[in-house]
C-alpha cells in the first residue's frame, strides 16, 4: 500500500528524518577532521616555537621550517624540554603544548584564585638555551599573540614571533614583519639595575635603528599606535608571568 505524502504526519517523519541523517553527516565530518585539525594546529605551534628559537630549513631567518619537517625539528631542539610552571615551580610535561593561553587567560578571568598554568618550552640550539614563552594580547581590532625566547641569563630576547587575528594591513598587521620583530633581538628586558622592565614600542623612539639595546625600546610601527601598546603590554605581562620561577633559576 503506498504512503499518503499529504499526510502532516508524513511530513513530521521526513523532516525528523532528515535531521537525523544531517545530524550524523555533520557529526562524521567533525569528527573524521578533528583530528586532522588538531595535527595542523600542533604543526603550527611547532613552527612558531622554532621561528622564536631562530631555527629555518634554509638560510633565510624568516622562512618557517616546512610543515613536513617540524615534528623532527621540534623533537630535535626541544624534545622533551617542556614544562608547565604555576607561580615559582615547573615540572616537566608533554602536556604544556596542549596548554592554550587564552583559555587560562579566561580562567583566570573567571576566578580570581585560580593558579594560571603557564607552557615553556626549553630548547638548545649551537650550544645556547632558548627559554621560550607563550603570549597573548589584544591589538587594535582582535587578538594578538606570539612566542619570545630568551637567553639562560633571562635577560636578553633572542628571537620573536608575533601574528594577529585581524589588523591593520600595512599598518597593525606590520607585527608579523621581519624588520619589526627582528628589533626585539638582543634587547634587553631588565633596567640598568637588573630589576624586570620588558620592552615598550615606543613612537618617536630615540633610537630608529635599534642600535642601543639596552634601552628596553623598540620603534614603533607607522600608523599603529594601538597595535604596538598591544604588544607592549603584551610582551611585558607575557613575560612578567614567568619570573617568579626564572628568578628560582637564577639561585
Amino acid at each position: 500500500m503506498a504512503m499518503n505524502t499529504d499526510k502532516n504526519s508524513y511530513t513530521i517523519i521526513f523532516a525528523i528524518a532528515m535531521v537525523v541523517v544531517v545530524g550524523s553527516l555533520l557529526a562524521f565530518t567533525a569528527s573524521s577532521l578533528k583530528d586532522r585539525i588538531d595535527a595542523n594546529k600542533r604543526t603550527e605551534k611547532q613552527q612558531n616555537i622554532l621561528f622564536a628559537m631562530g631555527i629555518a630549513d634554509t638560510e633565510d631567518p624568516n622562512e618557517f621550517v616546512p610543515a613536513e619537517k617540524a615534528q623532527e625539528l621540534f623533537d630535535q631542539y626541544v624534545g622533551e624540554e617542556q614544562y608547565i610552571v604555576v607561580g615559582d615551580k615547573a615540572q616537566k610535561s608533554k602536556d604544556a603544548f596542549s596548554i592554550e593561553v587564552k583559555k587560562e587567560n579566561d580562567k583566570v578571568k573567571q576566578d580570581a584564585n585560580y593558579q594560571r598554568k603557564m607552557p615553556l618550552f626549553i630548547g638548545k640550539k649551537d650550544g645556547q638555551e632558548y627559554y621560550v614563552v607563550p603570549m597573548r594580547g589584544n591589538g587594535l581590532w582582535d587578538a594578538i599573540w606570539g612566542y619570545v625566547s630568551l637567553d639562560k641569563e633571562f635577560k636578553t630576547v633572542k628571537g620573536a614571533f608575533f601574528d594577529h587575528k585581524g589588523e591593520t594591513p600595512g599598518l597593525g598587521a606590520n607585527i608579523k614583519e621581519a624588520y619589526f620583530r627582528d628589533d626585539f633581538i638582543g634587547e634587553s628586558i631588565l633596567d640598568a639595575s637588573g630589576n624586570y622592565k620588558g620592552i615598550t614600542v615606543k613612537k618617536g623612539n630615540a633610537d630608529p635603528k635599534n642600535v642601543d639595546k639596552g634601552d628596553n625600546e623598540v620603534d614603533a610601527m607607522a600608523g599603529a599606535t594601538i597595535t604596538g601598546d598591544g604588544v607592549t603590554a603584551m610582551v611585558k605581562k607575557g613575560i612578567k608571568m614567568y619570573q617568579p620561577y626564572f628568578e628560582t633559576l637564577k639561585k
